[in-house]
């Protein structure tokens, strides 16, 4: 398991702190909490973001976003998101 150390701002401090006391976590379990949910923001919007402009299928999408084809296509759909094209149609059928 690797480490990761940063330096943060009085303000942010504190308020992690308070994050801390609140959940009632230890600094490094916070941390990796904190660190895998945004993560998984961060792919699930690459792969809306790639789905969007058509650079990846819908099923390739799912899989970016670490989510079955259909919590993905309700977050697709959240986002207001249409994803079927000629183009993608045949590569999703065949990945379903």
């Amino acid at each position: 398991m690797g480490t990761i150390s940063a330096r943060v701002p009085d303000a942010v401090e504190a308020e992690f702190e308070e994050y801390l006391d609140a959940e009632g976590l230890d600094r490094s379990t916070a941390i990796r909490k904190l660190l895998t949910e945004q993560l998984g923001q961060w792919r699930q919007e690459q792969a809306i973001e790639g789905l969007r402009e058509g650079s990846i299928t819908f099923s390739r999408a799912a899989e970016i976003a670490d989510m079955s084809v259909w919590e993905f296509a309700q977050l697709a759909e959240q986002r207001d998101v249409t994803w079927v094209s000629g183009t993608h149609l045949d590569e999703d059928l065949e990945a379903l």
